[in-house]
């Protein structure tokens, strides 16, 4: 069998100009290059990052059951409604190095290794890029933006890192960031008069290929056809996506540009007014992701150490973690705050529907914090809760009780749920060569 090129394309000719189609890798070539992407699903998959600053309490954290039949213990009561939604995972721990409270955690999680130095420096001393940012490079081409970075508390920074000590900027102005996405190079279905005659031509460049690659399928192994035949589905499927974007509208299910926000957004009584601002961005972020205007996000409710002043707390929500005595009520109601605001993101994600399901069922939302127990800044039975994530794999509806497993696990376990080829993430002690078990159906 002849050797092929890792450079090989099919090539052919539309309106007397040459073109060419690139191919997924096969055995039939010499090197390895990047197979090419796609399964003809209808809709994409999505991934999310939701983080908020200073822990939770452990013992009001922790659920009574395990499996399907748990029930959400007093701090997550705010999420009982979304519970058949939820994959709640206890117990893991951050095996990397515990050297900065409230920057230690979030680096295992996200990077695999230990922070750079011992200060946290506004979480700009990661030592690589966060699985957020993986993710993206991998799926965020395919889209306007790579990925959004938001957040809910102003004067805020990213724990998103597309490299060793290169953060991501965020954005906290609800109205910049309908500016961003849905101003000038917005376009809703039926806002255009015209199909882009761009689509036309690249439909018939897959046509100009058809019979050179019906000639390459007979040159190659049977393992190399169904490569073939898969990456010709993928781009089949891509000619139907260019029809309908031709019959316009899109197939994107409630697809709109959302009322825009405010200008600026008063406090209440001096204090940051948290919930009509993470409404807003809930709102934006969910019709980004069912505009298909980015498939990854990182937001960041509250950063690490954060002294918000809640509504009816006597003081800030760091100085709360380490002051309040006994089994601190005014910490557990801040927490049920800003899970209930999570609950909010969810049930505008699962308002929009795709097909005969959800946004939600399609977008996979991880929800947690910078540490276990706020007040030790403790990194065992770390606060992890997915949402969504049906078409992904993910087990959902259960509590998944992990018992001392390298938090590192869970991280491998999303990348390969979002179908990234990697076989291991980490470095040192938080290098893992297998995903947490449980975790996907």
């Amino acid at each position: 069998m002849k050797t092929l090129s890792r450079r090989t394309v099919l090539r052919g000719v539309v309106g007397g100009m040459g073109v060419s189609i690139a191919l997924p890798w096969l055995e039939a070539m010499t090197d390895r290059t990047k197979r090419a992407r796609g399964d003809g699903s209808a809709f994409p998959k999505r991934f999310g990052m939701w983080f908020f600053g200073n822990g939770v309490l452990p013992e009001q954290w922790l659920p009574a059951q395990e499996g399907a039949g748990w029930q959400p213990s007093p701090l997550l009561m705010p999420l009982a409604a979304m519970r058949e939604h939820l994959t709640l995972v206890t117990g893991t721990r951050v095996a990397t190095l515990n050297t900065v409270p409230h920057g230690s955690g979030p680096a295992g999680l996200l990077t695999g290794d230990s922070l750079a130095g011992n200060e946290f420096n506004n979480g700009s001393s990661f030592r690589g890029a966060t699985i957020d940012q993986r993710i993206a490079a991998s799926i965020g081409g395919e889209t306007r933006f790579r990925s959004i970075e938001t957040a809910v508390q102003t004067a805020q920074y990213s724990l998103a890192h597309v490299a060793a000590n290169q953060r991501v900027p965020c954005e906290a102005d609800p109205r910049a960031l309908f500016n961003r996405l849905f101003g000038d190079g917005f376009r809703a279905p039926g806002e255009m008069t015209m199909p882009d005659p761009r689509l036309g031509l690249r439909r018939s460049v897959l046509d100009a290929v058809s019979s050179q690659s019906r000639a390459l399928s007979s040159r190659v192994s049977a393992e190399d056809r169904r490569r073939l035949d898969q990456h010709y589905t993928s781009l089949r499927a891509l000619e139907s996506q260019l029809a309908r974007l031709e019959s316009n509208p899109p197939n994107l299910a409630s697809c709109r540009r959302p009322d825009a926000p405010p200008e600026t957004i008063a406090d209440l009584m001096g204090r940051p007014d948290m919930r009509l601002r993470s409404r807003l961005m809930s709102e934006l972020k969910a019709m980004a992701l069912g505009c298909d205007i980015t498939r990854v996000f990182f937001h960041m409710y509250s950063q690490p150490v954060n002294n918000t002043l809640f509504q009816g707390a006597p003081a800030g929500h760091h100085q709360l973690t380490h002051d309040e005595l006994g089994d601190q009520p005014q910490v557990a109601a801040i927490i049920r705050i800003i899970l209930e605001d999570f609950a909010g993101f969810l049930q505008a994600l699962s308002r929009i529907p795709e097909g005969d399901e959800t946004l939600l069922d399609h977008t996979m939302v991880l929800c947690t914090t910078d540490c276990s127990y706020g007040r030790t800044h403790s990194l065992d039975e770390y606060p992890l809760i997915f949402a969504g994530g049906r078409s992904h794999g993910l087990r959902r509806g259960t509590h998944l009780r992990a018992r001392g497993e390298n938090i590192c696990k869970v991280s491998l376990s999303i990348l390969q749920l979002m179908g990234l080829r990697a076989s291991e993430f980490g470095v040192g002690p938080g290098r893992v060569t297998e995903p947490l078990s449980g975790l996907s159906v």
